[in-house]
């Protein structure tokens, strides 16, 4: 006989639902949202179990993990797709319906597999991350004294990062309480900075040891940051079957409604990874307004700037930047400067 699980996962407990082959409950219940307790639960089917379905979500990754290394054959779903397939169930929104959604989809096998990073993906994607937080946080911290100063009519102007502080302080001196005010965040901003400067340090350690980030350096516009960034983010670029396919996983291909006689296309879809179409997005903005150097793709990018704007060849740019860093990733071949004759 064979079973098939749902796991609907939260903070704190997980619902559990298991069915046979024709759709029967076999058993539910709730446990708490642990690797362990799960596995506790599962092992007493490990035989008879085909599929465990649970949603991506922000612990998905270690429950996955973890069972796939006890032997469960645990599967990530993609949530929206599996949410709309849990809206058309004529039950009530519960964690017990929605555990017994999913394992009637693993029965059925409608459902979309997620990519689950391998684990030194998972490790560098949390130094990217935080190196971005540190550096909105620098932002916001600038941003903010600059807008307290401009209300009493001064104004900061261009400084370097090391004049801020002094020239913040310069201008605040006209009032002693507005002096004491900003003293604090003044002096809580070389901390930010000093951390934010090691991340960044240990972001260039690892990508001048990774001989696929500095293969995907030699295209122009592309940096350190875009470079790990994109490392990261495709993870294994085997699981894509074509490169074209990339520019619509990270979200930059537009959106296509066709029904009858409406057909529109709208704007990018901005699905996947934002990081990596921000990235992207500014990889192509380096390559048309910084790189001085001529090249066949920047050459088409300036042309299409002239037929349909210049934002919608920035878009385009991108889109074309990540399936060309793809292709690098999968034949192991340097950016090729000049157009290949045939």
């Amino acid at each position: 006989m064979k079973y098939f699980a749902g796991l609907d996962v939260s903070l704190e407990q997980t619902s559990v639902c298991i069915v046979d082959a024709g759709g029967t409950v076999v058993r539910e219940m709730k446990t708490a949202s642990e690797a362990a307790a799960l596995r506790t639960v599962l092992e007493n089917y490990v035989e008879h179990l085909e599929r465990i379905g649970l949603e991506a979500g922000p612990l998905s990754q270690h429950f996955y993990s973890e069972l796939v290394e006890a032997g469960l054959p645990a599967i990530c779903v993609e949530a929206r797709h599996m949410a709309q397939a849990l809206r058309a169930q004529t039950l009530n929104k519960t964690d017990r319906n929605d555990a017994r959604g999913i394992a009637q989809m693993m029965r059925a096998g409608l459902f979309k597999v997620v990519h689950v990073k391998t684990e030194r993906s998972q490790r560098l994607n949390v130094l990217l991350r935080t190196r971005k937080v540190l550096k909105s946080k620098l932002l916001d911290v600038e941003a903010d004294l600059r807008g307290v100063l401009k209300n009493f009519g001064l104004k900061v102007g261009k400084v370097t990062p090391r004049s801020f502080e002094a020239r913040v302080r310069e201008l605040a001196a006209f009032d002693p309480f507005i002096a004491a005010v900003v003293e604090p965040v003044l002096a809580a901003r070389p901390a930010m900075r000093e951390q934010y400067d090691r991340l960044h340090a240990m972001l260039l350690q690892v990508v001048r040891h990774d001989p696929v980030c500095q293969r995907l350096m030699t295209m122009p516009g592309v940096g350190a940051v875009v470079a790990l960034t994109y490392r990261v983010a495709i993870d294994v670029p085997t699981r894509f079957t074509k490169s074209r396919t990339v520019g619509a996983h990270v979200g930059l291909t537009p959106r296509r409604y066709q029904s009858g006689e409406v057909d529109w296309t709208g704007r990018i879809s901005k699905a996947g990874d934002p990081l990596l179409r921000t990235s992207l997005y500014e990889a192509a903005q380096v390559l048309l307004t910084r790189v001085a150097r001529s090249s066949p793709l920047r050459s088409w990018a300036m042309r299409l700037a002239k037929r349909r704007g210049r934002k919608k060849a920035v878009v385009a740019l991108a889109r074309k930047i990540g399936v060309i860093l793809h292709r690098m990733c999968v034949d192991g071949t340097d950016f090729r400067w000049e157009a290949m004759t045939v």
